[in-house]
């Protein structure tokens, strides 16, 4: 940030008694946070990304109707940007930036959209496009539809990658003039439920996090021809999982060692070591709280926001075993995710 301090953004579901977009201050030592300030503008802000020059923090609102919000964060306090803009889709669950614009993956509709950012970081008045999927999956009730569930640049920022949730699939999308266009979509498993990926630092693999059959799905990839190859898939629980266990968050390590994921119910932190391009369950870890919706890991450390239990937790990682050791947490009620300043 401007001031020199670092600062973590907390999105909750107001519809729940969140309190909207909590600020924290992170000790760069112990990764501790210290609350400084919320602001309930736009209901439901479960998904936040930082622009990459910190200035401008960017929010869906998971609502039925849909909308993204811009705020500036020069302060303590986010301060709203303009007016909230609808994305033609409904109950967006996460976004991120690609070619000057913001996408959000749209869980209800099935849908992603692209909305432009202009140079002083505000949102246009409008969509510039949507990407509607198709499909559906052999879990019911939730995979009667597409259920895009999160959309992201790849690492050489040349694709956006969507995972659908409801179609058992990843898309690599492009952008042209404000559109998105579909590339190319890869299967995965059917009935396992992609929900959200995390790219290996080098860009050469892509972990898949599944939802409805707790595991993650090792992918190849290739950034020059925008290609998704499965290679492999890892269960995160050891023994038979509970009914109720429904991973959420995966993050990989800066040095490409290990692999974290959350899963709620068993409300356990999932240790796995890459080895190759297969993943090893090392060992879980109590998330610290309880229905952890959200993994952020930045500074040696992993934040896990806890829906149920309203807290965000945070665990040191140990540099040679990848596993957490929980060191504190702070209460946000209804938390949903972490942005890290």
């Amino acid at each position: 940030m401007a001031d020199g301090r670092r600062r973590a953004f907390i999105g909750s579901f107001t519809a729940a008694g969140g309190p909207g977009i909590v600020t924290a201050e992170v000790d760069a030592d112990s990764g501790a946070l210290a609350v400084l300030s919320s602001v309930n503008v736009v209901p439901d802000p479960s998904c936040l990304t930082l622009a990459p020059d910190g200035k401008t923090l960017y929010a869906v609102s998971e609502t039925a109707e849909g909308a993204v919000a811009a705020y500036r964060v020069a302060g303590d306090k986010p301060e709203p940007a303009g007016r909230p803009v609808p994305v033609d889709g409904g109950s967006p669950t996460h976004l991120s930036l690609f070619a000057g614009h913001v996408l959000t993956a749209n869980y209800g509709s099935g849908s992603v959209t692209a909305v432009p950012v202009r140079p002083d970081g505000t949102l246009a008045r409008s969509a510039s496009g949507v990407l509607r999927h198709s499909g559906a999956g052999p879990h019911t009730p939730r995979q009667q539809r597409p259920h895009a569930h999160q959309v992201q640049p790849d690492p050489s920022g040349r694709w956006a990658v969507s995972v659908d949730l409801g179609t058992d699939s990843v898309r690599v999308c492009t952008l042209m003039d404000g559109a998105l266009v579909l590339h190319r979509e890869t299967a995965l498993r059917p009935g396992s439920g992609p929900r959200h990926l995390a790219f290996h630092p080098e860009g050469s693999h892509a972990y898949v996090v599944n939802e409805l059959s707790p595991s993650v799905t090792v992918c190849r990839w290739d950034a020059a021809q925008g290609v998704l190859t499965p290679l492999s898939e890892t269960p995160v629980l050891p023994g038979a999982p509970a009914r109720d266990a429904h991973p959420s968050g995966i993050a990989a390590s800066p040095d490409g060692r290990f692999v974290w994921t959350a899963t709620r119910g068993e409300d356990v932190l999932s240790v796995l070591a890459v080895e190759g391009e297969e993943l090893r369950l090392v060992t879980t870890v109590h998330c610290g709280g309880h229905w952890p919706r959200a993994l952020t890991a930045g500074g040696g450390f992993l934040y896990v926001a806890n829906e149920r239990s309203g807290d965000v937790t945070w665990f040191a990682v140990d540099p040679l075993t990848g596993v957490p050791r929980r060191g504190g947490s702070i209460r946000v009620t209804a938390a949903a995710c972490v942005a890290l300043g």
